[in-house]
């Protein structure tokens, strides 16, 4: 019998039929094997919780001489001033010394300058058509990995502005920052409950169903897509290269699509499970969200009172650990602080309150040259942040994951800020790293590293430890000060 010509053109029942087959996939394969072997590990690697990676930055720099102690080694004795909130977590601290961003800034103020090369490491940075341009930053680099398994790939809260622009989807694509904590908790959890996952329960569901999914499927659904990508194919010969391009990039955002619906539907299975069993942490859900707030009004009132605003760096920071006790996302970056707050009774020398104008007083391209007073005010008021980050780890401390693990052992967190100092400095960045990532640093320690080496190092080094194998990042290997082949050597 001869068959009929095949036609020269996708009809759009074709199409349709196509998209209908792939979106009406079964889930099938566990998560939590997936993301073991992802990674190179055996399947019971999964019992243990996953790996995060939060981003704390906040505004102005910081204050060199009491952020770093005198040289390299154990961290024994006094923590410098600025740090010593976080006394009680010396044991997991990493501080590095001597990391710069280098790019070339073109036709940008002094904040931007700061703001786009912060978590971009962008060879250069500037404004196109009125546009910001610059690259992509590590946390939507990290999310980019991580977030395959999360209801949200990542999360960016804060007080960000039009210049301080930290977050690049891609180089021409900044990533918005949601300011107000309770659209940011509606998007979190809309549809769901806040659950605590039992992360044990899941990996040994996980291994049970692990030898079945290994096996290649032969379902009618399976059948069904493995034909309609067989229909592609030959089509495909008969298409233009402009349209083979187009059915492409179709059949690729279905694909995205469907594998996206599969990962949020087999997760809200787990969470019904975890309903019944949850794991061993106890849920806290932040108080200030119960009350019924204004947010254009807060936010006047947090540049304006330091109580006010304490109240909400600790909300935003209680959103970050509940978005990683609930998995809810594994990437997440706090814009912190303002550089138009003021600050009566956390400044308690001399008259100025201002923070941006502190900033500038107080600092200058030679320390001797800066105002003394106002030095000591900007030491104060990032002490001040210091405190509110470490309560942040204390609860991330305090959570337990099974196995002996807290969520902090399960943490990188990476303290920071978008410039050096209060000048605009972009040398010797303030680079703290926080929680053990689950054994892949080893912390209680200072590493100075030769002065002018690339931040960008430092951003391989945490997607290296995230899973995302990547060679260079920015400028690591590019910029005229690049060193150490792109990456910090004795971090683990």
């Amino acid at each position: 019998m001869t068959l009929p010509p095949r036609p020269t053109q996708p009809s759009r029942r074709s199409i349709l039929r196509g998209a209908g087959a792939l979106l009406a996939l079964p889930f099938l394969e566990s998560l939590a094997v997936r993301t073991a072997r992802a990674a190179g590990l055996p399947a019971a690697a999964a019992a243990s919780a996953p790996l995060r990676m939060g981003i704390f930055t906040v505004t102005g720099g910081t204050v060199v001489e009491s952020w770093k102690m005198k040289s390299a080694g154990p961290l024994t004795g006094k923590l410098p001033s600025i740090l010593r909130p976080l006394d009680f977590a010396r044991n997991d601290m990493l501080l590095l010394t001597g990391l710069s961003h280098n790019g070339k800034s073109e036709g940008l103020n002094g904040h931007e300058s700061c703001a786009f090369a912060h978590l971009t490491a962008a060879p250069v940075i500037k404004k196109e058509a009125g546009r910001p341009h610059a690259g992509i930053s590590v946390d939507q680099a990290a999310a980019a990995v991580a977030g395959q398994e999360t209801f949200l790939p990542s999360l960016e809260v804060g007080l960000s502005n039009q210049e301080t622009r930290y977050s690049f989807r891609t180089a021409t694509t900044p990533v918005p920052y949601e300011a107000d904590p309770r659209l940011v908790f509606e998007r979190m959890f809309r549809g769901r409950a806040p659950i605590v996952p039992n992360w044990q329960r899941r990996a040994a569901a996980n291994q049970r169903t692990a030898v079945a999914a290994s096996a290649k499927s032969s379902s009618y659904d399976a059948s069904v897509i493995d034909l309609v990508l067989q229909d592609a194919k030959d089509l495909r010969g008969t298409m233009s290269s402009a349209d083979q391009q187009k059915l492409d990039e179709y059949l690729y955002s279905v694909r995205a699509i469907e594998g996206r619906m599969q990962t949020l539907e087999a997760r809200l299975k787990e969470e019904l499970l975890d309903a019944r069993q949850p794991g061993p942490s106890r849920l806290v859900t932040p108080e200030m969200l119960a009350k019924d707030t204004n947010f254009g009004r807060y936010r006047n009132l947090i540049h304006q009172d330091p109580e006010t605003h304490g109240q909400y760096i600790r909300l935003i920071a209680d959103l970050m650990v509940l978005a990683f006790q609930t998995d809810t996302t594994r990437v997440m970056t706090l814009a912190v602080g303002s550089d138009e707050a003021m600050f009566p009774g956390v400044v308690t020398v001399g008259y100025e309150r201002h923070c941006h104008t502190l900033e500038h007083q107080g600092n200058s391209f030679r320390v001797e040259d800066a105002d003394p007073i106002a030095r000591e005010a900007c030491r104060q008021i990032h002490a001040w942040y210091t405190t509110l980050f470490a309560e942040m780890v204390g609860k991330m401390k305090s959570i337990d994951e099974g196995n002996g693990t807290t969520l902090l052992d399960n943490s990188m967190l990476l303290y920071t800020s978008y410039m050096a100092d209060g000048n605009h400095g972009r040398s010797d960045y303030p680079a703290l790293l926080v929680g053990k990532a689950q054994g892949k640093l080893k912390m209680g320690r200072q590493i100075d590293f030769t002065p002018r080496t690339p931040v960008a190092n430092l951003y391989v080094e945490m997607l290296d430890r995230m899973g995302a194998k990547v060679n260079e990042f920015g400028d690591s290997k590019t910029a005229r000060t690049a060193n150490y082949d792109g990456r910090l050597p004795g971090l683990a």
